[in-house]
């Protein structure tokens, strides 16, 4: 529910003005409401309950009534420096609402801030209907599931980082052992290089006329031994690439394997299930607006009822007042209809009014089962659709690897092509340095042999040593994001949690805060043959679609004594009408607190409250006065002269 005004952080503005024209039986009225309570005082049919509903229509509720004999009617509410309108108008039958209300979605408020005698929370204790059902109503378990897989999803993604940068952890001792081992050859090496290189300057001969044939011999020398270094990089470079190939290979294999898991679904059925969902989501839209508009017509017509009813109680104060009166007392069996204007029997007002209402339990409940249906499809075809995208990534990654896995086959063949090529460069270059080979220089060019190749060994073996250390580098780098990756997966974590344990922490918080005020509000109240009275959240096993999960269940307890002191259990049905009313109001008023509607809309209406003595109906107030910023209660004059005299009061509208 959002309200212009926003968080409860900003400020609320001390007074609200509240102008009406043909809500309910209001011809024209204009109110101003302070912050606290404001007491609607006065007889039946004095318009109290219609001045609520005007502010129910400027506050964004479509539960509210046209004047029986007009067309169109508007709600203003001056709030701050904000300015509220809605107009309401006749169509078809029906009412039709425009303008810029304080609510775009006014479900909340309906539900637990606007406590007229029809309200569905006062109603659902009355009835005993599914208490949990009404208290979640408002909550939207289909979104909390949608995000709970997402966070699922970065969780494994976190994991998976995890076990990678574990293996790699792993890997490090080896590494640098290895290092060690390499590190150790290498100075091995540069031993023995510095040895011979000793040798053949001891050795070697300065005979002039020799020298061109050795300078071409020494060249011929360190081009072979490039060339050999040059062909060990290739068969280096060729057993890499074929571990990688087979590296690939495994990947390949897994890679299908997943591929023969995944079912994707046939494009029939993902069609049938939109479709059905498509569907379904009409038939839901279409039974919420049924069920607004038959309370809309209950809440009316009980209006209408009581009006009616008010009346004759006043002619039957004032039964000596004349003809006028007498007419009334006749017509005391009988009531206007509202839409064609004939007299209809009191009896059949009262009996279309509980059918109104068997119906709309009967839409509310059709309602909780289309839902339900309407989760099991869209988790069902969502099921399907995260198949089909990891499918269609699982088979780009397939064709991702065999065209690596082609890319590096040509290449080891290319590698081949040019190991050949070497190899027979180096038996020409051996033939050629054999024949410039000499009797004389036999032992030098050994020398000059051994040089070559410890000179190429001891490079081979530091570039060994440089990819070791670049290797242990990017470990230790990867090892860096371990911080983030712990912080990533503790934030996601918590995430989960609350999304897990939200609507738990819904219901059990709606328990707790009804069952506190309850028991506050007994002990306040003074209802001595109650010893308590209670919300017991309990757990039972139902069918969800196709699977059968735990749903809870708010069961209200009652407990009284006998005259011995002896306990008992009672039944909703035995509650007195004030102790019903004054559950019905606890409970809309844990609504109230556990989805913090006090933060979007600042106001709560209470009207019918005449089964409550004027004592304990002051009591209330105070109480309830606590939590809200504005309250304004309906009560008949003599109930008002009970409540605090530094409460505003409105006697005329």
């Amino acid at each position: 529910m959002e309200s212009k005004l926003g968080s409860s952080t900003q400020e609320i503005p001390r007074k609200a003005t509240l102008s009406a024209t043909n809500i309910g039986g209001i011809d024209d009225a204009e109110v101003t409401f302070h912050e606290g309570v404001t007491v609607l005082s006065g007889r039946n049919a004095t318009n109290r309950t219609s001045l609520l509903q005007a502010i129910m229509a400027a506050l964004g509720s479509d539960q509210v009534s046209l004047k029986a004999d007009a067309n169109e009617g508007r709600a203003t509410l001056e709030f701050g420096d904000e300015t509220y309108r809605r107009t309401l108008e006749r169509r078809n039958g029906t009412i039709a609402t425009d303008g810029e209300p304080y609510l775009e979605d006014p479900e909340l408020a309906d539900l637990f801030a606007f406590l007229l005698e029809s309200n569905e929370a006062r109603q659902a204790v009355a009835r005993g209907d599914d208490l949990r059902e009404l208290i979640m109503q408002p909550v939207d378990t289909g979104a909390i599931k949608a995000e709970i897989e997402q966070y699922e999803q970065q969780k494994r993604q976190i994991d998976e980082q995890f076990d990678e940068l574990e293996n790699l952890e792993q890997r490090l001792p080896d590494l640098e052992a290895k290092r060690t081992r390499v590190t150790d050859e290498i100075e091995t090496l540069r031993n023995e290089l510095q040895t011979a290189q000793t040798d053949l300057e001891e050795t070697n001969v300065d005979v002039e006329e020799r020298r061109e044939e050795q300078s071409e011999l020494e060249t011929k020398l360190e081009e072979l031994r490039e060339t050999r270094s040059e062909l060990e990089r290739v068969r280096d470079r060729i057993e890499t690439e074929r571990e990688s190939v087979e590296a690939l290979k495994d990947e390949r294999s897994e890679i299908r394997e997943r591929l023969e898991s995944l079912s994707t679904g046939d494009e029939t059925d993902i069609t049938r299930l939109e479709a059905e969902i498509e569907t379904l989501q009409d038939e839901k839209t279409e039974l919420s607006e049924e069920i607004s508009q038959l309370q809309s017509t209950i809440q009316f017509n009980q209006q209408l009822f009581d009006e009616q009813e008010s009346m004759l109680s006043d002619a039957d104060q004032n039964e000596d007042e004349g003809p006028i009166t007498d007419q009334l007392v006749e017509d005391s069996e009988t009531v206007t209809c509202w839409t064609c204007g004939s007299s209809v029997a009191r009896e059949q007002i009262e009996t279309t009014i509980e059918q109104l209402r068997s119906v709309r339990q009967e839409k509310l409940e059709e309602r909780s089962e289309i839902s339900t249906e309407l989760n099991d499809r869209r988790e069902t075809l969502s099921t399907i659709n995260e198949n089909r995208t990891e499918y269609r990534q699982t088979q780009q990654r397939l064709a991702s690897t065999e065209d690596e896995i082609e890319r590096r086959s040509d290449h080891i063949e290319e590698l081949t092509d040019e190991r050949e090529t070497l190899t027979d460069e180096i038996d020409d270059l051996e033939t050629e340095v054999e024949s410039l080979e000499t009797e004389d220089y036999s032992d030098i060019l050994e020398q000059h042999k051994e040089v070559n190749q410890l000179e190429f060994k001891l490079e081979r073996k530091e570039e060994t040593r440089e990819e070791i250390d670049d290797e242990i580098d990017v470990i230790e780098n990867r090892l860096t994001e371990r911080e983030e990756l712990t912080a990533r997966r503790e934030d996601v974590t918590d995430r989960l949690t609350d999304l897990r344990t939200r609507i738990d922490q819904i219901e059990a918080d709606a328990v707790e805060a009804f069952n506190e005020h309850m028991e506050n509000l007994r002990e306040t109240l003074g209802y001595d043959n109650l010893d308590r009275i209670w919300i017991d959240r309990t757990k039972r096993e139902v069918r969800d679609g196709r699977r059968t999960v735990s749903k809870s269940s708010f069961d209200l307890k009652i407990v009284r004594s006998t005259d011995d002191g002896a306990a008992y259990e009672d039944t909703v049905d035995h509650l007195s009408e004030s102790e019903r009313e004054v559950t019905g109001l606890v409970f809309a008023l844990a609504g109230y607190l556990v989805h913090d509607v006090y933060e979007t809309v600042p106001f709560m209406l209470l009207d019918s409250l005449e089964a409550i003595d004027a004592d304990r109906i002051a009591a209330l107030v105070d109480y309830f006065e606590s939590h809200v910023p504005y309250l304004v209660v309906a009560l008949l004059e003599e109930d008002a002269q009970a409540i605090d005299e530094d409460h505003a009061v409105v006697t005329e509208i």
